[in-house]
């Protein structure tokens, strides 16, 4: 696989990314997509929002567990249950709201990548799961007990 293009984003180390329970990723950056895959963005602004599929570009070789510690719960779980950086294979699914294009850099907010991360695919965000039928799994429980604790 080869990069199509680079994450613009005001975060420079993972450190400064919002995470955990009710973290919100508001922030703005440009996807920045290389000239020769320009045409690909063809028709593109009609899509409110784009999954990104980027990398972990900035981990080391081998550092990838099978069991995360997200900072959003106490527990261990799955690293296949969590959105933890530490994976077998260094790669990452965002969705982004898309603000506008201007050539071959897409506006885009909701950026959760390091700035200059690779980008490896963009593709439309569409879904056919209604609301009602989606399970946040351990994500909810974990939120149950944070606003239980909130509350006593």
């Amino acid at each position: 696989m080869r990069a199509i293009g680079h994450v613009r984003s005001p975060y420079q180390i993972t450190a400064s990314i919002p995470k955990g329970l009710g973290a919100t990723h508001d922030a703005e950056g440009t996807l920045e997509i290389l000239p020769e895959f320009e045409p690909g963005l063809q028709d593109i602004e009609g899509f409110s929002h784009l999954y990104v599929l980027w990398v972990f570009d900035r981990g080391k070789p081998g550092d990838a567990g099978l069991i995360a510690h997200p900072p959003s719960d106490d527990r261990p779980h799955g690293v296949f249950a969590t959105r933890s950086p530490s994976r077998p294979n260094p790669l990452a699914l965002s969705v982004v709201e898309l603000l506008g294009r201007d050539g071959a850099g897409l506006r885009v907010r909701g950026v959760d990548m390091l700035d200059g991360s690779p980008i490896l695919d963009i593709k439309p965000y569409l879904t056919s799961v209604p609301p009602e039928h989606v399970r946040r799994g351990w994500i909810a429980e974990a939120e149950n007990r944070a606003q239980a604790e909130g509350e006593g």
